[in-house]
C-alpha cells in the first residue's frame, strides 16, 4: 500500500486536501479511440522492438508503490521515457483526475511490456480535479508534454483526449474501486520516442478549456549506472 495526497481544486478555484491509501494501480495501454492513431503508436514502439498487443485496450496491473509525486525519479540507464496521461484516482472524497506520466523502460519493453512498466516509478501531480467536474466535457481536455533533453526544451506531446477512449468507457471495462488509480492512455509523441538521460526532464500539462484551468507536474530523471 502507498499513500498519496492531493490538493483537490474545485470548479470555483477553492481547494481542499485529500489523502489516498493506494492499494491498486492499473495502466490502460493501447487505449486510443481512433484505430489509425493506435496503429501509429504501435508502429512507434515496434521501431523499438516492442511486439504488437494481443488486443486493445490492455490493462496492466502494477504495484501501487510505483506511484510517486516526487520531482525526481531514479531509473537504470538512459533508455526510459515518459508519456503524459490523465490519471483517475478513487479517493475517500470520490473519483479524482490528475496528470501523470507512464514512465517506461524502452529497452526492457522489447522484452515484455508489463515488466518494463513495473520497473519505473509513475509520477503524478499534487493537484487534482473532481471527476464529476470534467466528465461532462471530457473530450475537450487537452494533454501536453515538453521534454527537456540535454538542456533543450521541446514539445513532445500535444492533443485532445478525444483521440483516446473516454474515461467513462475505460471505467466500464476496468472499474477503479476505492484506493485504486488508473492511467488512461497517451498520445503519439512528436518526433519519435527518445530515451531520457541523467538530468533530463518531462513537463506535463492537462488543460481544461471549459473551466479555463490547468494541472501541471514536472519531474527530472536521475539515470543510475548499469554495472556488469
Amino acid at each position: 500500500m502507498s499513500q498519496v495526497s492531493f490538493n483537490v481544486v474545485s470548479r470555483s478555484g477553492t481547494s481542499a486536501p485529500s489523502t489516498v491509501d493506494l492499494n491498486r494501480l492499473t495502466i490502460a495501454g493501447w487505449a486510443g479511440r481512433d484505430q489509425a492513431a493506435i496503429e501509429h503508436h504501435i508502429a512507434e514502439l515496434a521501431a523499438l522492438g516492442v511486439k504488437r498487443p494481443s488486443t486493445t485496450p490492455l490493462f496492466y496491473r502494477l504495484g501501487a508503490g510505483l506511484l510517486t509525486q516526487a520531482e525526481q525519479i531514479d531509473v537504470v540507464g538512459t533508455k526510459s521515457s515518459g508519456e503524459a496521461e490523465c490519471v483517475l484516482v478513487h479517493s475517500a472524497d470520490g473519483l479524482l483526475v490528475t496528470i501523470g506520466s507512464d514512465h517506461t523502460d524502452r529497452e526492457v519493453e522489447a522484452y515484455g511490456v508489463t515488466v518494463s512498466k513495473q520497473i519505473c516509478p509513475k509520477p503524478v501531480a499534487r493537484d487534482a480535479w473532481r471527476f464529476d467536474d470534467v466528465v461532462g466535457h471530457w473530450d475537450q481536455l487537452q494533454l501536453r508534454a515538453h521534454a527537456v533533453l540535454n538542456g533543450e526544451r521541446r514539445l513532445y506531446q500535444q492533443g485532445s483526449v478525444a483521440s483516446l477512449l473516454a474515461a467513462a468507457d475505460l471505467l466500464e471495462r476496468a472499474p477503479v474501486p476505492a484506493g485504486a488509480a488508473m492511467f488512461c492512455g497517451t498520445l503519439a509523441v512528436i518526433g519519435g520516442i527518445v530515451g531520457m538521460g541523467d538530468g533530463d526532464a518531462l513537463e506535463l500539462e492537462l488543460h481544461d478549456p471549459v473551466l479555463n484551468r490547468t494541472l501541471r507536474h514536472a519531474y527530472r530523471v536521475r539515470a543510475l549506472p548499469i554495472v556488469e
